[in-house]
């Protein structure tokens, strides 16, 4: 959105100047996620009242009236209209009378925000940030409709590029310097609705790419993670041997209701699998506690289960109830103080298995992509298998793939201390 608006010439702030617009792009994936928006948005109003203060994102899509109606929001704009923002902001500039009104007569924003079920295009993205790696956006929307979720309410059905389009993304970034990209999307195994195409073809098209040394991809539906993209990225020249696989439950029974595709067995055959062709590699986990059905028992059940698996980290959230999402009809409610204590039994496991997995690890050489420093005199990079490290300070460095050497001491933030290898 920035590159789009900068285009326009409406660029970014400096520190010691007053804004024109702000944009808030909202995320609406909890309770607290929707409360800490609006926090935002009341605060941008405040600081900035003559800005005109634009809201898009999944908050937006889903609760539109209701992002329209806070103080001092003039355009809100749903999931399909979000890449079109330098339209709606240079037309309002030029005109400032797109103002709706609601049925009490008080005045709000301009609204525009397709019906989830409508939205059918997909808004092509690549980009870099402020960071080394760019982001590939190669798949958008869901159609799977878990009971605690409301994704597919705020993102639209499953849709994606083609395969051509997004292997022209890649060699610009391959020509701007670029040296890894990540492949993103909100079901990203998903890919192929609306082209026909397979995920396993893009990826062999992208591994042809000269340029791109790194590819990683986002996360994964455990169904959707075939055994031929498993045996690809074990054998493949730039697909790094990392994973981010979505289990949400190790207990069956709540797996059924959260209306999951797969049961533990597969996943626990899916890691495996990952774990023999690829013995070095880092899968990371998606873990939720508390949703409505998970009793005692099958918290028990589930943390057994992890804690058996060879994966080295757990994303952990408590569930926290959306509106209009089926698992509201599920009886049995797990209280905030068990969510926070269950969320806290996973962190500290998460924690000690990503420490076992650096240790194996420490006094060995891996490779590196050098990161952007940021004004501290460390520089990071992640190994192939993306465990953090931690480098003096060289700009020279910085974009470039080079060989250290893993030192043994692993900080809080589980990053190591590493040199450069000599030649």
């Amino acid at each position: 959105m920035e590159k789009l608006l900068s285009a326009r010439g409406i660029v970014p702030v400096r520190e010691d100047e007053v804004p024109d617009v702000c944009v808030v792009n909202t995320c609406s994936v909890t309770a607290l996620a929707d409360s800490k928006c609006r926090q935002h948005i009341r605060s941008l109003h405040r600081r900035y009242p003559q800005a005109l203060l634009v809201v898009t994102g999944c908050y937006a899509q889903l609760k539109s009236q209701e992002v329209a109606e806070l103080e001092g929001v003039d355009i809100v704009l749903g999931s399909e209209q979000k890449l079109d923002i330098a339209t709606y902001v240079t037309q309002w500039l030029a005109d400032h009378d797109a103002a709706l009104t609601t049925s009490d007569g008080n005045a709000v924003g301009q609204i525009d925000v397709t019906p989830s079920p409508q939205i059918r295009r997909f808004s092509p993205s690549c980009e870099r940030g402020d960071r080394t790696r760019y982001w590939l956006k190669v798949q958008d929307g869901c159609d799977y409709y878990c009971s605690y979720c409301t994704i597919p309410m705020a993102r639209g059905r499953s849709r994606c590029g083609t395969i051509d389009s997004l292997v022209e993304q890649a060699q610009q970034v391959a020509s701007e310097g670029g040296r890894e990209i990540v492949l993103t999307g909100v079901n990203i195994g998903d890919y192929g609705k609306g082209t026909g195409e397979k995920f396993i073809d893009l990826l062999r098209a992208l591994d042809e790419i000269e340029g791109i040394e790194r590819y990683r991809i986002s996360s994964i539906e455990p169904d959707l993670l075939s055994d031929e993209i498993i045996d690809f990225v074990a054998h493949s020249r730039a697909f790094m041997p990392h994973f981010h696989i979505p289990l949400q439950c190790g207990n069956d029974e709540v797996l059924r209701l959260m209306r999951r595709h797969y049961d533990r067995q597969l996943f626990a055959d899916k890691v495996a699998l990952c774990r023999q062709l690829m013995p070095h590699c880092f899968i990371g986990v998606d873990v939720m506690v508390g949703t409505r059905g998970e009793t005692p028992e099958h918290f028990d059940d589930s943390r057994n289960f992890i804690a058996s698996l060879d994966v080295q980290h757990l994303h952990v959230f408590p569930y926290s109830e959306r509106p209009g999402t089926l698992a509201l009809r599920i009886p049995y409610i797990v209280s905030q103080a068990d969510k926070r204590e269950r969320a806290a039994q996973m962190i500290a496991l998460s924690d000690s298995k990503q420490r076992q997995f650096i240790e194996r690890h420490l006094g060995t050489t891996r490779r590196v992509l050098v990161e952007q420093s940021h004004g501290s005199d460390m520089m990071h990079g992640f190994t192939d298998n993306y465990i953090r490290v931690n480098l003096e300070r060289n700009d020279e460095l910085v974009n470039r793939l080079v060989d250290v050497e893993l030192g043994t001491t692993i900080h809080d933030d589980m990053s190591v201390d590493a040199t450069l290898k000599k030649q």
